[in-house]
């Protein structure tokens, strides 16, 4: 399976701070945004990896990130010279992809659990059809939102409904099979003039094979696209680093923890921090030598 990470847009609900920099680049505590969805597809077993930005932001990603192998994973990237809908990342990647199942993930999106690699990792042996995930939330017009039935089967997808049928919103992570590029191509232009995730996702549910995961009270999911939530989202890690002493977001643990990468090529990744508390962390991972 092959991952995408889309960081493009142009973060309007961020301004100033967006004005001269990409979102996916502020930081969220102690390490930029797009360290948390990039954690997230190598705790899914993904390597290959396609990160897609603005033509003007794509320079830095590659800057920041270079070519994967500090964390023993591969990036390509493309741009997306105008942001045309969640839906227009497989568009640009199908040739990338090959046929290939791949997973989507939004650049300003942090999901935080004990379980959460296994999660992931169960929804990525999908064969046929597509995994969600759906988060309770106080506003759900704001996202796009999934009713059930009484079973817990999933019966409607909705894109920032006015009047939502439910609390549930998915969230900015997504499975598919190796059909999605197809799917994707006969997703059309919404109302907005965007290629909506949503009706991709229509796709599979209207044939039965949405399959929809709800994230219970031991996950977190924090979009950190508005002033508000990005401050939330760095005192939600600072409080999980400080108070259990333990990494969110960290590319070179969690390529260390997934065998991806050696201690030794770990303390190189810590040194280039400096004296940080990060690069201290690490070093301290490192040296225990535990990828347990």
């Amino acid at each position: 399976m092959k991952g995408i990470l889309l960081a493009g847009g142009s973060g309007t609900r961020l301004y100033p701070m967006t004005l001269a920099a990409s979102k996916q680049l502020l930081p969220v505590y102690d390490k930029p945004m797009i360290y948390y969805p990039l954690t997230t597809l190598m705790l899914a077993g993904i390597r290959d990896i396609m990160i897609i930005s603005t033509p003007a932001d794509l320079p830095q990603f590659k800057r920041l990130l270079g070519d994967g192998s500090q964390f023993g994973v591969r990036f390509e990237y493309r741009e997306q010279p105008t942001p045309d809908g969640i839906a227009q990342a497989f568009l640009i990647a199908g040739e990338w992809l090959k046929g290939s199942p791949c997973a989507l993930v939004l650049g300003d999106n942090l999901i935080f659990a004990d379980h959460l690699s296994a999660l992931l990792q169960k929804a990525g042996k999908i064969e046929k059809g597509a995994t969600v995930f759906a988060y309770q939330v106080r506003d759900p017009e704001r996202y796009g939102v999934v009713s059930f039935d009484e079973t817990g089967k999933a019966l409607t997808v909705e894109e920032k409904p006015p009047e939502p049928k439910s609390n549930w919103a998915i969230t900015g992570l997504y499975f598919y099979d190796d059909r999605v590029y197809d799917f994707a191509r006969k997703v059309k232009p919404s109302a907005r003039g965007e290629l909506e995730i949503t009706d991709l996702n229509r796709f599979y549910l209207e044939e039965g094979t949405l399959q929809v995961d709800r994230l219970g009270r031991g996950c977190a999911w924090l979009d950190a696209g508005l002033p508000e939530s990005l401050m939330q989202a760095g005192q939600f890690v600072h409080t999980i680093q400080a108070r259990q002493g333990m990494l969110v977001g960290s590319p070179g643990e969690v390529a260390f923890r997934m065998g991806y990468i050696t201690a030794d090529q770990l303390r190189t990744h810590a040194a280039k921090m400096g004296k940080t508390e990060l690069g201290r962390l690490l070093k301290e991972l490192a040296d225990h030598g535990d990828q347990g």
